[in-house]
C-alpha cells in the first residue's frame, strides 16, 4: 500500500567537505543545529507524521498492554554487604525505578526525588562500615551525573553535589570520612566530606578506574586508553591518602587489566595480556610485576567476574558461547574443584560475597523465560538455592531456543539464538537484532519486548556478531577499525540463512538495533536494502565523517577509528550509512528512534539519516523518526521503556505482516 503521506520538506545544501582527498558530499548539514529554527520547524512536521502514523498501527494498543503485563515482573539484584548491612535495589511491579534498600529498609527511591520519573539513580556505593551512601543522580537522560553523600541512619544529605562524575567508581576509605572517585576524563581525585577535592592521579587517559581493599590498606589505580590500560598499586597504611606512593602493576599496554588485593591479601589480576579470553594472575603485592598465572585462559570461554570465599575457594565465572557458567577453583592452586549448579542456560552477572570473608556468595541468573532471580552458593554444601526472586511475575508464552551456526562472507562461524513458539515451521515475520561493537556481549535474559513479539508469532534472532565480547577480544578486535565491515558481513550472513533455513523471507524480516546496533540497521540497510522489509534504528551512529565532534564520540576513535586520520577515514567512508543512502533506492520501511536529551549519541545523526532517506525513497514505505525530547540515551522510567517498546513493535509487526494470528 502506498504510504498515504508526503514528507516535510528538508533542503538539500550543495554542501562538499574536502578532506584528506575525499569529496564528502553533507547536505542536511543543518539539521546538526537543534536551536537552528528550520531544524525546529522540521522536527515538528515530523513528529506530527510519527503521531498520525502510530495512531494507524494496528497492534499498537496490544502491545502497549501485554509489554506492561511482561514487564510486571519487578526487579531485584544482588546484595552488596557492608559490615553488617547489607545493601540491595528492588523493583516492585508498579514502581517507575528501582528503589536501594539497606537490609529490608528503602533508604533512596528516585520518584522520592523527583516525582516527574526523570531523576534515574546512576551508580551507589556505601563506605565500608555501612554508615553512609555515595550515590550519583542524572536528570532527563543526560547521564552527567552528580554525586551524593549521604547519611543512612539519619538520612541527611551531608555533601553534594560534586560534578563530572559521569560514570565514576566511589572508593571509600575505612571510617566515611573521605573517598576517591573519577571525574570524567579527567582523573581521579581524593574527596573529604566537606572539604575541598585534591587531584591524585591524571594522566589523560579516555577512562578511569579506582578500587580500595576491605580495610584500606591497598588502592589500585587505572588510566584505560583504547588499545589497553595501564594499572597502579599503593600501599596506603601510614601515608597520606591525598599522596599515594603508586608503583606499576602494568603500564603501556595494549592488553586490559583489572586488579584488587583481595582478603588473603594476594594481589589478583585479570587480564587479556596474551590471553584474548582472560585469564587469571596473581601475585604480592611488594612485587606487583611478578605475577603467577593462576587460572589459565579456557580455549572455548571467556573469563569473568570471580570472588574469593572461606578455605582458600575462588568462584569464577565465565561465558561459554554467551552462556553463563561458574566454577569453584582452589585458590592457592588455581585447580579445578567443583561446577557450581545453576538453574538453567542462561547469564549469570554480579557475583557477590561478603568483603571480610565467608562461605556464601550471591548472583543473578536469567534466561529467555526468566526475569533476573537471585541465587546463594553455599560453598560447604556445594549447593545453590534461590535467595530472593523479583516481586512479580507474569504470564509467559512457551517458547523455545534454537542455537544455529553459520559462516560469513569470509567463512567466519557465527553464533546465533533463534527463539520462537512451537509451530509446523512456515516462514513468519522476524526481528534480527545484534550488536558487535566494545566487545560488549550479547547474553540470553529476559525481555518483555522480545517475549511480546514471539507470543504474538514472530520470530526473534540475535547474533552474536563479530566486535562484541562473545568470544573474547580477539573476537572484538576482528570487528572494529578497519575490519569493522566484518560485523556488517556477520549480520548480513545472519539474515541469509534465517531466509535459507525457512524461518521468515525478506518480505517478512525486519531489524533493530540501538547506538552501535544503530549504526549495525544503518549499513545493513544501506548495503543490503534488498534483504529487509523494516528496520528500527534507535539512538544510531550514522555520520561516520563527523561522528567524533559530537557527544561522546570523540572517545570512541580507537573502536571505529578517527575521521582525522587519512587512512581511517577511508575505512570510516566505506560504510558510514549516511553517505550510502542512494536515490530511488527501495528501501526498508525504517523508523528512527532519538532521545533529544542524548549526550551520548547526538540526536543529529538520526535527523541527518531520516532527512536523507526521505529523499531517496523510491518504494512505498515510510521512514519515520521518533522524538522524546525530555529523555536520554540511558536508563529511563517503566512507563517511557513500555511505551517507546510498543511502537517499535507495531511498526516492526506492520510492515512484516504480523497479525496476532499468524
Amino acid at each position: 500500500m502506498k504510504f498515504p503521506h508526503s514528507y516535510p520538506p528538508a533542503e538539500r545544501l550543495p554542501l562538499t567537505d574536502r578532506v584528506h582527498g575525499h569529496e564528502i558530499p553533507d547536505p542536511y548539514r543543518w539539521l546538526e543545529d537543534p536551536a537552528d529554527p528550520r531544524t525546529g520547524d522540521w522536527l515538528a512536521a515530523q513528529d506530527r507524521l510519527w503521531h498520525d502514523s502510530a495512531a494507524r498501527l494496528p497492534l499498537r494498543t496490544r502491545f502497549l498492554a501485554r509489554l506492561a503485563e511482561l514487564g510486571d515482573t519487578g526487579l531485584v539484584t544482588p546484595p552488596v554487604w557492608r559490615g553488617e548491612r547489607r545493601f540491595h535495589l528492588r523493583q516492585h511491579a508498579s514502581q517507575e525505578h528501582p528503589v536501594l534498600y539497606c537490609d529490608d529498609r528503602p533508604v533512596l527511591d528516585p520518584m522520592a526525588l523527583d516525582p516527574t520519573g526523570l531523576t534515574t539513580l546512576d551508580d551507589w556505593q556505601p563506605d565500608q562500615e555501612g554508615r553512609r551512601l555515595a550515590y550519583q543522580i542524572s536528570r532527563s537522560g543526560d547521564e552527567k551525573a552528580s554525586l551524593h553523600v549521604r547519611d543512612l541512619d539519619s538520612g541527611v544529605v551531608i555533601d553534594g553535589p560534586i560534578e563530572g562524575c559521569r560514570y565514576s567508581a566511589v572508593a571509600w576509605l575505612p571510617g566515611g570520612e573521605a573517598f576517591y572517585y573519577v571525574r570524567f576524563h579527567d582523573g581521579v581525585y581524593l574527596h573529604r566530606i566537606g572539604g575541598p577535592d585534591v587531584p591524585v592521579f591524571t594522566r589523560g587517559a579516555v577512562s578511569y578506574g579506582v578500587q580500595i581493599s576491605a580495610g584500606g590498606r591497598w588502592l589500585t589505580i587505572s588510566a584505560g586508553t583504547a588499545s589497553g590500560n595501564s594499572l597502579w598499586l599503593a600501599d596506603l597504611s601510614g601515608r597520606d591518602p591525598a599522596r599515594p606512593e603508586l608503583r606499576p602493576v602494568q603500564e603501556g599496554s595494549h592488553a586490559r587489566t583489572a586488579g584488587a588485593v583481595a582478603g588473603d591479601g594476594r594481589l589478583y589480576l585479570l587480564t587479556d595480556r596474551d590471553a584474548p579470553r582472560r585469564r587469571l594472575c596473581v601475585a604480592d603485592p611488594a612485587e606487583p610485576t611478578a605475577w603467577r598465572e593462576l587460572i589459565p585462559q579456557d580455549p572455548q570461554a571467556v573469563l569473568g567476574t570471580f570472588t574469593l570465599l572461606d578455605g582458600d575457594l575462588l568462584l569464577v565465572s565465565r561465558t561459554r558461547h554467551a552462556v553463563g557458567e561458574i566454577a569453584v577453583h582452589h585458590a592457592r592452586t588455581g585447580e579445578w574443584l567443583a561446577d557450581v549448579p545453576l538453574p538453567g542456560s542462561g547469564s549469570v552477572a554480579s557475583l557477590t560475597s561478603r568483603p571480610e570473608g565467608g562461605g556464601e556468595a550471591w548472583f543473578a541468573y536469567t534466561d529467555a523465560v526468566t526475569p533476573a532471580e537471585i541465587w546463594r552458593y553455599d560453598a560447604h554444601t556445594r549447593s545453590t538455592s534461590r535467595w530472593s526472586a523479583p516481586p512479580g511475575r507474569a504470564w509467559l508464552p512457551e517458547v523455545r531456543s534454537h542455537h544455529i551456526e553459520y559462516a560469513s562472507a569470509d567463512g567466519t562461524l557465527v553464533r546465533m539464538v533463534v527463539v520462537a513458539r512451537p509451530s509446523r515451521g512456515r516462514p513468519r515475520p522476524a526481528i534480527l537484532s545484534g550488536y558487535g561493537g566494545f566487545g560488549i556481549p550479547l547474553m540470553p535474559g529476559y525481555a518483555a519486548d522480545s517475549l511480546a513479539w514471539v507470543e504474538a508469532g514472530g520470530v526473534l534472532a540475535i547474533a552474536n556478531l563479530r566486535g562484541g565480547g562473545e568470544e573474547g577480544e580477539s573476537w572484538h578486535r576482528d570487528g572494529m577499525l578497519d575490519r569493522k565491515q566484518n560485523v556488517f558481513d556477520d549480520f548480513v550472513a545472519a539474515a541469509e540463512r534465517l531466509v535459507a533455513d525457512g524461518w521468515t523471507t525478506p518480505r517478512q524480516l525486519g531489524v533493530w538495533g540501538e547506538s552501535n546496533g544503530g549504526l549495525l540497521v544503518g549499513a545493513a540497510v544501506t548495503q543490503r536494502p534488498d534483504l529487509f522489509a523494516a528496520a528500527v534504528c534507535s539512538a544510531g551512529l550514522l555520520d561516520m565523517a563527523r561522528y567524533h565532534r559530537s557527544g561522546l564520540g570523540a572517545t570512541w576513535t580507537g573502536e571505529y577509528g578517527d575521521p582525522d586520520d587519512p587512512e581511517q577515514l577511508g575505512w570510516l567512508l566505506g560504510y558510514s550509512p549516511y553517505h550510502h543512502v542512494r536515490r530511488g533506492a527501495d528501501y526498508p520501511a525504517t523508523l528512527f528512534t532519538v532521545s533529544a536529551a542524548d549526550t551520548r549519541v547526538n540526536p543529529m545523526h538520526a535527523r541527518k539519516m531520516c532527512a536523507a532517506l526521505q529523499w531517496a525513497a523510491g518504494g512505498d514505505r515510510p521512514v519515520l523518526l521518533r522524538n522524546e525530547p525530555d529523555v536520554g540515551h540511558g536508563a529511563r522510567s517503566v512507563s517511557r521503556s513500555v511505551g517507546l517498546a510498543a511502537d517499535i513493535l507495531a511498526f516492526l509487526a506492520a510492515h512484516t505482516g504480523l497479525s496476532p494470528q499468524t
